[in-house]
């Protein structure tokens, strides 16, 4: 059974950072894209930033790129999101997710798994 099992989230002021971790288990990921995508209230969910488990390369929103940082540990199954300089936008309940293919897909519909979320609020 696969999970993905988000930590982290809180409370975290304008300019400061954060760091979201997934862990992940239940199948071999060395095929797949991880990602981050995000919920605010009323709003859909949109895709945040992704990363291919077996090369590293990465992919990220317009709104996030050079600010926020997606990465992977082999060794802990686990990908994480660095959120440096988030702003009051930024706030939404942020979700692990997994395709179990290598792409740049950023549409919610083409991923497989989803861990349960977590909510970070950015205070201005």
């Amino acid at each position: 059974q696969v999970q993905l099992v988000e930590s982290g989230g809180g409370l975290v002021t304008a300019g400061g950072s954060l760091r979201l971790s997934c862990a992940a288990s239940g199948r071999t990921f060395s095929r797949d894209t991880l990602a981050w995508f995000r919920q605010a209230p009323g709003k859909e969910r949109e895709f945040v930033a992704g990363i291919w488990w077996s090369s590293g390369s990465t992919f990220y929103a317009e709104s996030v790129k050079g600010r926020f940082i997606i990465s992977r540990d082999n060794a802990k199954n686990t990908v994480y999101l660095q959120m440096n300089s988030p702003k009051p936008e930024d706030t939404a309940v942020y979700y692990c997710a997994a395709k179990r293919t290598i792409g740049t897909a950023t549409t919610t519909s083409l991923y497989d798994y989803w861990g349960q979320g977590t909510q970070v609020t950015v205070s201005s």
